[in-house]
C-alpha cells in the first residue's frame, strides 16, 4: 500500500522548499545579519587602527604554523579603509542572498568556505606575504549563488545567477594570477569553497526530502 505523496521536506502550500528559495525567507532577518557582519569587519578596522599593534599581522602566512592561525582571522582584516570599501557592497549583497537556505545553513556555508579558502591559502601562497580580507568569503558565496541552482535544478536560482554574472561577473577575473598584491589564491579557493558548499548543500536537501513522510511507501 502506498501513501499519497505529500511535498517533500518543509514545502508547503504558498512556501517554496528551501533547496529552491531565492530570497531568505525573513528578509529583515537576513538584513540584520549581513549588515552585522559587515560592521564587525568596520569595528575591527577601525580598531587597527586607533591601537599600536597592527592586527593586519595575524592574517595567513603560508606554511608556516604561527601563521596557521590566520585561517581564523583573515577575512576579518583588511589593510585599510580602501580595502575594506571595495569589500563592503559584494559581502552585503551575497551574504544577504546566501541566507535563502535560513541561519543554520548559512553558518555550514560561510564556514566551509572560510575555511577552504584559509587552508587553500595557507598550502599555496608565497610564504613571504600575509593575506588578509574578507574578498575570499566574497567569492564563495558568489560562486555558491552562481552554481547552487545547477545543484538545485531551480529556474528562479539560475535566473539570480545570471544577474549576479552580469553585474559582478567580472570579479571571477580574481581568481587568476596577474594583479600584484592581490590574492588569486585567496579568491580561486574561496569561490571552490562555494562550490564545495552548495554541493553539500544540494546532498543535504536531497537526503532531507527523501526521508520526507511523502516519499514512504509501505
Amino acid at each position: 500500500m502506498s501513501t499519497q505523496p505529500q511535498p517533500a521536506g518543509n514545502a508547503r502550500p504558498g512556501r517554496p522548499d528551501r533547496a529552491k528559495r531565492i530570497l531568505p525567507p525573513r528578509p529583515l532577518a537576513a538584513g540584520i545579519i549581513s549588515l552585522s557582519f559587515v560592521v564587525l569587519l568596520y569595528l575591527v578596522e577601525l580598531i587597527d587602527v586607533l591601537l599600536p599593534a597592527n592586527l593586519d599581522h595575524g592574517g595567513i602566512r603560508a606554511r608556516s604554523l604561527a601563521g596557521l592561525d590566520g585561517i581564523a582571522w583573515a577575512p576579518l582584516l583588511h589593510g585599510d579603509w580602501s580595502h575594506l570599501f571595495a569589500n563592503t557592497v559584494p559581502v552585503l549583497v551575497f551574504a544577504f542572498l546566501a541566507l535563502a537556505g535560513g541561519i543554520g545553513q548559512w553558518i555550514a556555508v560561510t564556514a566551509t568556505i572560510w575555511m577552504v579558502g584559509g587552508l587553500g591559502v595557507w598550502l599555496t601562497a608565497p610564504p613571504s606575504v600575509i593575506t588578509i580580507g574578507a574578498s575570499g568569503l566574497a567569492f564563495g558565496w558568489l560562486a555558491y549563488l552562481l552554481v547552487r541552482g545547477v545543484f538545485s535544478r531551480s529556474v528562479g536560482q539560475l535566473a539570480v545567477a545570471a544577474v549576479l554574472l552580469f553585474v559582478w561577473g567580472g570579479m571571477l577575473w580574481g581568481v587568476l594570477p596577474g594583479t600584484p598584491g592581490v590574492s588569486w589564491q585567496g579568491h580561486l579557493f574561496g569561490a571552490l569553497g562555494g562550490v564545495l558548499a552548495a554541493w553539500i548543500v544540494a546532498r543535504a536537501d536531497r537526503a532531507r526530502q527523501s526521508k520526507a513522510p511523502g516519499n514512504l511507501q509501505t
